[in-house]
């Protein structure tokens, strides 16, 4: 017997609670029951500007797969990453980051969340871009909600790409009348095809930028963003000329402020303060509260919004040998799980970089120096991610779960990682290519090296370590097996995840090659 487990399960249904960040979720358990008891039609939402932007709220909801539950994203492909293992409090907290930082992963272990979450988003982009036409609105706010859809309809799929490569394309709200089990997966170009010309499409409907004094509208897609993801869309896509051509309007001169705004920031270290939101360098982020009041019941579920990183990459049992601020100056750390411990090559490669201290917090210092102690974990090195190490004092003191309510942000693209992008694309030769990489380097206080392809991987490591994104850097380069062949990656198979197993039973999908 067929069970509706499939991708689309939330296709044609939106719990609606509210018009805040997080307060739309879809589950299995709210489809059956409005399917089974009538108690929401989707045919007969979406007739005004009010109910439009509800559904463009939920849609802008899984942007919190970077950074939110315990399945996120930064966690995870750290964790497989050859600058992070996965730690945790032993080899067996949580089956699917273990087996991907050991390269053992496999369709039964590998969590569904990071195919089923993103399928949710294209869900409710395709039922707001099905609905809106008819809406009662602004035709200005029409175009720019569309927009903002299609924008993260493709962000998503391309997530789905990067991690999948095989993956079915759906454009449209998918009825229970439809043989959903029977959709294939596209060819990837196909999907590149479509994502690329949907960003452009939408481009000119958004707004240039969004004023930092416009608390309502921050985090909300823009020309620029757009421009972003496009650019990095096409970098995967190896359409190189048009990912150097939209990162250099996203850019403007090196060092200087651009088009839309994005400047780099003065210290590189401010860009981890907890409450330096939204800053000249961030093109798109993503939205962490500690007023959410997220506990254990719902954690994951779409209705938490706080930044799950902090507490995971926290160091377990952290205590401070004597608490007086003049004898011991160590940092009051809240006691975290354990994840993500920085591996000694990358802790070594950073020797003498002026973002060493921002980037890793070397407790095992501190240790020698009889100043701090703690609990290692799995893997333990010694040396933690200091960019999303939670401190005491941002513990929240609202209603919640400490462990899951911290407030702090999480950048997806930022502007020097747009400067390398563009290096990269531009075949790490030239002119621009050298001055964006000595404008990253010139930040931190570092002089000009010579641009090459090399220079640009090394400075990517530094400049992005424990963000989320070395492990894709890897596989882009074809520098994966060199790297993780110690770790177990194979060649020809690891480059892409399993699809999980409970997404092929009874339907047309195909498994990843040698899964």
């Amino acid at each position: 017997m067929k069970t509706k487990r499939f991708i689309y399960k939330s296709v044609s249904v939106l719990i609606l609670a509210g018009i805040g960040l997080g307060a739309i979720s879809c589950n299995d358990s709210n489809l059956e029951d409005v399917q089974n008891t009538g108690t929401f039609d989707s045919s007969n939402y979406f007739q005004n500007e009010e109910q439009a932007y509800s559904g463009l709220i939920a849609t802008y909801d899984m942007l919190r797969k970077y950074s939110g539950g315990f399945e996120n994203m930064v966690t995870f492909f750290n964790g497989a990453s050859d600058d992070f293992y996965s730690g945790g409090g032993n080899s067996s907290d949580g089956a699917g980051i273990q087996g991907f930082s050991n390269y053992s992963i496999n369709p039964v272990i590998m969590p569904a969340s990071y195919w089923k979450d993103y399928y949710q988003g294209i869900a409710k982009a395709n039922l707001l871009l099905d609905r809106i036409p008819n809406a009662n609105m602004n035709d200005q706010t029409r175009k720019r909600f569309i927009a903002e859809a299609k924008v993260l309809r493709s962000l998503y799929y391309f997530e789905l790409l990067r991690m999948f490569k095989n993956i079915p394309m759906v454009l449209k709200p998918i009825l229970v009348t439809d043989d959903y089990y029977n959709i294939p997966q596209a060819k990837p170009e196909d999907v590149y095809t479509q994502i690329e010309g949907d960003i452009v499409s939408a481009i000119n409907d958004l707004p240039m930028t969004i004023s930092f004094s416009n608390k309502a509208e921050l985090g909300r897609i823009t020309q620029g963003s757009a421009r972003a993801i496009l650019g990095k869309i096409y970098l995967y896509d190896k359409k190189y000329t048009q990912a150097a051509a939209e990162f250099a309007q996203v850019n403007g001169t090196p060092g200087g402020t651009s088009q839309y705004g994005y400047k780099l920031v003065t210290k590189f270290a401010d860009l981890w303060v907890i409450d330096n939101k939204f800053t000249s360098e961030s093109i798109l982020e993503v939205m962490h509260t500690n007023g959410s009041n997220a506990d254990w019941g719902f954690w994951g579920t779409g209705k938490d919004e706080g930044n799950s990183v902090n507490q995971m990459v926290g160091i377990i049992s952290y205590g401070k040998v004597d608490t007086s601020p003049v004898v011991n100056t160590a940092p009051s750390i809240h006691k975290g799980w354990g994840f993500n411990p920085a591996t000694d090559d990358l802790f070594t490669f950073m020797q003498g970089d002026p973002r060493l201290d921002a980037t890793i917090f070397n407790a095992k210092a501190l240790v020698q120096q009889n100043k701090i102690t703690y609990s290692a974990g799995f893997k333990d090195t010694g040396y933690f991610l200091n960019k999303y190490l939670p401190r005491t004092e941002d513990e929240t003191t609202l209603p919640g779960v400490v462990e899951l309510n911290f407030r702090q942000n999480y950048i997806a693209i930022r502007l020097a990682d747009t400067y390398l992008m563009e290096a990269e694309a531009l075949g790490g030769t030239g002119t621009r290519a050298q001055q964006l990489l000595d404008a990253v380097r010139a930040r931190v206080g570092l002089t000009s090296v010579p641009v090459s392809m090399q220079a640009i991987k090394d400075e990517r490591r530094r400049e992005l370590a424990g963000e989320g994104h070395r492990w894709f850097d890897l596989v882009r380069w074809g520098d994966a097996p060199a790297k993780l062949g110690s770790r177990g990656f194979t060649a020809g198979k690891n480059e892409i995840l399993p699809i999980p197993f409970n997404e092929l039973t009874n339907t047309a999908l195909k498994q990843n090659p040698n899964y």
